[in-house]
């Protein structure tokens, strides 16, 4: 300034991110919606967890049906947006927990298999 050279330092302080709690969902979602390309395989020991919380949307397997890796097992709706749900492994159903309609918390059975 005014041919005057000044060195200046700025201390910038960084502000923590806030944290969100559990999100709910409820049941009043469309399913008219059109599925996205996103597949998330979720892996527990003999269970498959969901990968979000949502509401499932449907469900495209029976319990003691043989399942391939890849194959998608139901669909969640989470925030408007549609996940397939796929099988991590090759493998047989023992049960289904979860029915078209039921709200579902990230981490919670949805599947559990044969072993």
């Amino acid at each position: 300034m005014n041919g005057s050279v000044y060195d200046v330092e700025v201390e910038v302080e960084e502000e923590p991110l806030p944290t969100l709690g559990a999100v709910l969902v409820g049941g009043m979602s469309a399913y008219s919606l059109t599925p996205t390309a996103t597949k998330a395989p979720a892996t527990s020991a003999n269970a498959l967890t969901s990968p979000v919380a949502g509401t499932v949307v449907s469900v495209l397997i029976e319990t003691g049906a043989e399942v391939k890796a890849g194959e998608t097992l139901l669909v969640l709706e989470a925030m408007k947006m549609e996940t397939e749900v796929t099988a991590p492994q090759d493998g047989k159903v023992k049960a289904v927990e979860v029915a078209v309609g039921d709200a579902v918390q990230g981490d919670q059975v949805l599947i559990e298999w044969d072993d």
